[in-house]
């Protein structure tokens, strides 16, 4: 749904797929959630952090449950994989194929600290041997995201943007206005930031939203 939207530069709205026992911990996330996302008719795609835990149970189950027959649309299934600074490139380069494998429709790689970083992900997506979808690239079927969080490669957001073969550029706010000592404020001007170097290189722009975000 998602890439339908955007072959239409409309917008797709989605969510981040809910723990189903908020008392746990690690989330719980099984095929019945993913069958009740599938049957909600505002979402065009759901965010599955797994940024703090890897799990490719999870990938599966919530997958197979979006696929159940009497789905409103085909929804899309992004990923989040945990940072490359703590488990690193070994790791994210053999969960992007697997969440693939396992019924993901994206990857994303939060916290990209560089340029360099980046050319290294994009090699990872290709040997996953999956069609990204990009503006340059309306057939592809298949997402590649990174999320710029630090201070140092938000100074590389331009150079960041300029790579080929990826679909989504995002900021992650929350996580750089840490980096920034608390200064929302600046965190925002980052955001906008990111979001004028999506728009030039025409790359899909990812906001977590608020009410007053829509409207501003």
């Amino acid at each position: 749904a998602a890439i339908d939207l955007w072959n239409q530069n409309k917008v797709a709205f989605g969510i981040f797929v809910p723990n189903e026992d908020p008392a746990t911990r690690p989330p719980v996330y099984t095929q019945a959630i993913g069958e009740k996302l599938a049957g909600n008719p505002l979402y065009d795609f759901l965010f599955l952090n797994l940024e703090p835990r890897y799990d490719a149970d999870a990938i599966k189950a919530v997958a197979s449950g979006l696929r159940k027959p009497g789905g409103v649309n085909r929804k899309t299934l992004l990923v989040r994989i945990p940072t490359i600074e703590r488990d690193g490139l070994d790791a994210a380069k053999t969960r992007i194929k697997e969440a693939f494998d396992l019924g993901a429709d994206g990857v994303t790689i939060p916290h990209v600290r560089s340029v360099e970083e980046a050319t290294q992900v994009m090699a990872f997506f290709r040997d996953a041997k999956v069609n990204i979808w990009s503006a340059a690239n309306r057939n592809g079927d298949k997402l590649a995201m990174l999320m710029i969080e630090d201070p140092g490669a938000l100074a590389q957001a331009r150079e960041i943007a300029d790579l080929k073969g990826y679909s989504i550029l995002a900021c992650g706010i929350g996580s750089l206005t840490q980096a920034l000592g608390g200064n929302r404020d600046a965190a925002e001007a980052g955001t906008q930031k990111i979001l004028v170097e999506t728009r030039r290189a025409k790359l899909v722009n990812m906001l977590t939203t608020s009410a007053r975000d829509v409207e501003q």
